[in-house]
């Protein structure tokens, strides 16, 4: 019994575990794995590939890029215009004709620099961009200067035009105290300080704006305004002088030609 326990316990030390066999297969098929890929065909190198090796065999560097070191153009920034521009009121007219109603839009406008230029101009017109073309020429040529004085009135005003009647008072510290038009355009006027009010019960917006102006004429004198936004001499305009040889017509031009030819033959 002795001798068949010994022979056991020998054939146990001999016979690996079931752990260690596994890693041994493994390990195989690993060797096995790297020998067919050592077998396999390289892939094909590029054209690229195959042109950087060249230029180490010859000791040529590698192509320096440049950055591209162009100027950007600059940013487009709009002009501030001269003098900004308000809408008092836009109304829809209707004007009743044999065949029917026809309409058209009415608007005032208040035109100012804040710096003592302030105007009040009307238009009309089918379009509404066209009857405000038209109230901001307008507006320029009523254009007014007020003199004031340290961002305020010299002194009292009132005035009165139609149903509308407006009072306008210094005040220092409260900053602009007045509503509805006469607020817009002693705002446009560059009046800083000041406190209004509007006497009458009347909310016709341009009677108001035309009263407010009215109360600013004791300090105020009439201005000229340029209605173009951009003056010929800015764009050295040089007017050619009319020789009176040839005129506009093409059909006069080639009667005077002839008349020409003929005298001379």
């Amino acid at each position: 019994m002795t001798d068949e326990i010994k022979k056991e316990e020998n054939t146990m030390e001999v016979n690996d575990t079931p752990q260690e066999t596994g890693e041994k297969k493994a390990a195989e098929n690993i060797e096995a794995a790297t020998e067919g890929t050592d077998k396999a065909e390289a892939p094909e190198k590029t054209e690229g590939a195959e042109k950087s090796e060249e230029r180490k065999e010859k000791g040529e560097e590698k192509r320096k890029f440049k950055k591209n070191f162009r100027k950007r153009r600059p940013a487009f920034r709009r002009e501030k215009p001269e003098f900004e521009q308000k809408i008092l009121s836009l109304r829809r007219v209707t004007r009743v004709m044999a065949g029917g109603r026809r309409f058209s839009f009415s608007v005032a406008m208040v035109v100012g620099d804040k710096k003592g230029r302030v105007g009040l101009g009307m238009g009309k017109s089918n379009d509404t961009t066209l009857a405000i073309e038209k109230a901001v020429r307008n507006a320029k040529k009523n254009m007014v200067r007020v003199k004031l004085k340290d961002g305020s009135l010299p002194h009292d005003v009132t005035a009165k035009y139609k149903s509308s009647e407006v009072v306008i008072r210094p005040v220092t510290g409260k900053g602009l105290a007045a509503g509805g038009a006469v607020r817009d355009i002693l705002e446009f006027a560059g009046v800083k300080e000041a406190g209004a009010k509007i006497l009458s019960r009347s909310k016709n917006h341009i009677n108001n704006a035309k009263a407010t102006i009215m109360a600013l004429e004791p300090f105020s004198e009439k201005v000229e305004v340029s209605l173009t936004p951009v003056d010929r001499k800015k764009r050295n305009f040089k007017p050619r002088a009319f020789t009176g040889k040839k005129s506009f017509n093409k059909t006069e031009g080639k009667k005077e030609e002839n008349k020409e030819a003929t005298s001379k033959e």
